[in-house]
């Protein structure tokens, strides 16, 4: 239960899941929060006092009178001559604020401190929450108390950093290469990542981290935070010369995109904030604290068979009922039809938009083929891109006005595709009615949800409103709606890959496409740094036919389905092409993943960090520490032939562990003898995290997996 609390000398102190968040009250307009991280034990309210004591700034010469405190929405008002936390004006005036404390409540893992700035005629609530998985949520309402409009320019949520926090590490991209990772010192200035392409973008990072130099998945001193919003956003890392250093993330507001009459509100998105002795235990709270929701997704995660890389737009009755088969026989539990089904659908230029099933290629509907799919005991998924239009499609032409634009032309066109104005009632309910037809008059449990292109002067018409915030929140609205209707319906988002990936859309799906490239090799990395949000369970991880469509490249089935293994396991595969032999071998991996998905989903991901860049370690430890899955990937040429050791972290150190290779398709290589361990070899957590084993002498592109079970 929330409790008021004397705001005139009060020291907060909120506990949660091995977080301490403490907030010296007291700072100045606002609290500011003086410490962020380590649990501090239950110091008394003195020990606490003198904290916040001890965190406040002297005068200095040449400075202000009272220096600028870092609060949780830092103001010029209160001398914060960095990046302010709110910005906005009425109509030109009005544009400095000063919303002091006037209340908070409070238990012991949160608090609502109420806010105000009288004169200004503005009011506000900043909420900070310490989840059990020791996750920090926060976000902040605003409200307009005055007469006339105010229009905001920008509220983002601040979080204070530790001194020693001095490298930042963020991610960019593009299509077919998502979230790769970069680095650089934390100096004197800002540090912002922005998305203007109306979702994250490909070239959007996930989270934005700051640590300790050199910092790791298993030791470094790290905070980071990621914004739950799928549109436009800023991220920041910020350091001053008064000392402070700082982590703000929050929406990008458009020109006038935000305007309060009296009386209205606006609500950042959560942000939510992590920490951690390596980014395996800031990532793994993230984790837990998307597993701990009453929504998350529980039943065992189907194995997924998507139609795009086997038939793309070929689109025929007994060629997809053949290739149901084979996949019924392998092990698939989700058969996805992909892009091709719709009303003038024959390539990408045309259709889309028109979501009624074509009658030529389906002259007896979708019918045949989902009873077909549910009479050999699969799930039925389908594709759908709702958001976007086709200039050539009868949507676009009897509803122009439906379209986003800005000026009389229409923006610069992307996949020859515009996009609609879903914050319009008559487009969005148009939508809604087309899809939640589809879903009453089909047994679909799965809606594979794309998004193929960035947003561009995206407005409510020429001369008019920009409209990618109203756009979201009626995306989400969308989504909240045909769920309420279609109980047990799963939705995949899918953005051109994995452009949009964010903890606001998975508020509403249950799983996200990583990438378009299922190139192994590639796909390592993706994932890698994907999971640093996203479980395994909600990650999706295809098998890949030989010669991967996005790259060219020849890989083996080894290690393309060694990389998907570690997280949601689907094929994208023409099945109907291979012979028995072929299908045996993966339907072994399929049931491999299967026998292990439950501790998958519930498992803590590890990644070990090692000297050798050639090579990857990487696993999951069950949530009990009684077993583990773990691949070694030789991604090139080594410095080392045979392999030298490689250690395997996260294990429960005083356990003894059986480790064996474990293979559905282990094959000798010629010229070199049997690893002598492969049988299997007992060593305790401690032994394999500090000393580890010696490596299998693999190939570049090679992949060894390994089991280990707890014996003790």
């Amino acid at each position: 239960m929330m409790t008021p609390i004397d705001h005139e000398d009060a020291v907060l102190h909120l506990r949660a899941g091995g977080t301490s968040v403490v907030l010296d009250v007291a700072a100045g307009r606002l609290p500011a929060i003086v410490h962020w991280g380590q649990d501090l034990g239950d110091p008394s309210p003195a020990l606490l006092a003198d904290l916040a004591v001890a965190a406040r700034p002297q005068r200095i010469s040449g400075g202000l009178d009272r220096p600028g405190r870092l609060t949780l929405v830092p103001q010029e008002s209160d001398g914060w001559l960095a990046t302010p936390g709110l910005a906005g004006h009425r109509a030109g005036r009005g544009f400095t604020t000063a919303l002091s404390t006037t209340g908070i409540d409070a238990d012991a893992s949160s608090a609502t401190v109420h806010a105000a700035d009288e004169r200004g005629g503005l009011a506000a609530e900043i909420r900070l929450e310490v989840t059990a998985s020791g996750v920090l949520r926060s976000r902040i309402r605003l409200t307009n108390a005055g007469d006339d409009d105010y229009t905001l320019d920008d509220l983002h949520v601040t979080l204070p950093l530790p001194d020693d926090a001095d490298e930042i590490l963020d991610t960019t991209g593009h299509h077919l290469r998502e979230r790769a990772p970069q680095r650089r010192p934390l100096t004197i200035g800002s540090h912002v990542r922005e998305s203007r392409r109306g979702r994250p973008g490909a070239d959007s990072t996930l989270l934005l981290a700051v640590g300790t130099p050199g910092f790791g998945f298993e030791r470094g001193l790290v905070h980071a935070v990621s914004l739950a919003w799928s549109g436009n956003h800023r991220m920041l890392a910020e350091r001053t010369v008064t000392g402070e250093s700082l982590l703000a993330a929050g929406e990008l507001l458009l020109p006038g995109e935000v305007v309060l009459a009296s009386g209205e509100t606006y609500e950042t998105p959560w942000v939510v904030a992590s920490w951690g002795d390596g980014l395996t235990m800031l990532s793994g709270r993230i984790h837990d604290d998307l597993r701990a929701r009453p929504h998350h997704p529980r039943r065992p995660r189907p194995v997924t068979l998507n139609t795009w890389e086997a038939v793309y737009f070929d689109h025929d009755l007994e060629r997809l009922t053949a290739l149901a088969d084979r996949a019924a026989a392998v092990g698939v539990e989700r058969f996805v039809l992909d892009d091709g089904w719709f009303l003038g659908r024959r390539d990408d230029t045309a259709g889309l938009g028109d979501w009624l099933v074509d009658p030529i290629v389906w002259p007896r509907g979708l019918g045949p083929l989902v009873d077909h799919v549910r009479g050999l005991g699969m799930e039925f998924g389908l594709w759908v891109e709702p958001e976007m239009v086709n200039p050539d499609s009868d949507l676009a032409r009897e509803h122009p006005e439906w379209l986003l634009r800005g000026r009389d032309d229409l923006p610069v066109s992307a996949r020859q595709q515009q996009v609609l104005d879903l914050a319009n009632p008559d487009a969005w309910t148009h939508l809604r009615d087309r899809l939640d037809a589809l879903l009453t008059d089909h047994d679909i449990a799965y809606l594979k949800w794309d998004h193929n292109r960035d947003l561009l002067e995206a407005g409510d018409g020429p001369g008019g409103r920009a409209r990618v915030h109203d756009g979201v929140v009626a995306l989400y609205a969308l989504l909240d709606d045909l769920l309420a209707r279609h109980p047990g319906l799963e939705i995949e988002s899918c953005a051109s890959g994995g452009a949009r990936v964010d903890l606001g859309i998975l508020e509403r799906t249950h799983r996200v496409w990583t990438s378009d490239t299922l190139d192994p090799v590639e796909r390592l990395q993706i994932q890698r740094h994907t999971g640093l949000v996203v479980p395994p369970e909600l990650l999706g991880a295809h098998l890949t036919s030989p010669v991967v469509h996005s790259t060219g490249r020849t890989v083996s089935l080894e290690l393309s389905a060694g990389v998907a293994l570690l997280g949601h396991l689907g094929i994208e595969w023409d099945l109907t092409a291979l012979d028995d032999a072929g299908l045996e071998r993966i339907a072994s991996w399929v049931a491999l993943w299967r026998r292990h998905r439950a501790m998958l989903a519930t498992g803590r991901v590890v990644h070990a960090d090692l000297a050798d860049a050639s090579v990857d370690v990487r696993g999951v430890v069950a949530a009990d520490g009684a077993e583990a899955l773990v691949t070694i990937t030789q991604v090139a040429s080594s410095r080392s032939h045979p392999g030298a050791r490689v250690r395997i972290p996260g294990l429960d150190a005083d356990r003894a562990y059986r480790v064996t290779t474990l293979s559905p398709d282990d094959a000798a290589t010629p010229g070199q003898s049997p690893l002598q361990w492969a049988s299997g070899v007992t060593l305790t957590g401690a032994t394999l995290g500090v000393v580890g084993l010696r490596a299998p002498a693999l190939l570049p592109q090679q992949l060894a997996l390994l089991h280990l079970e707890a014996t003790t």
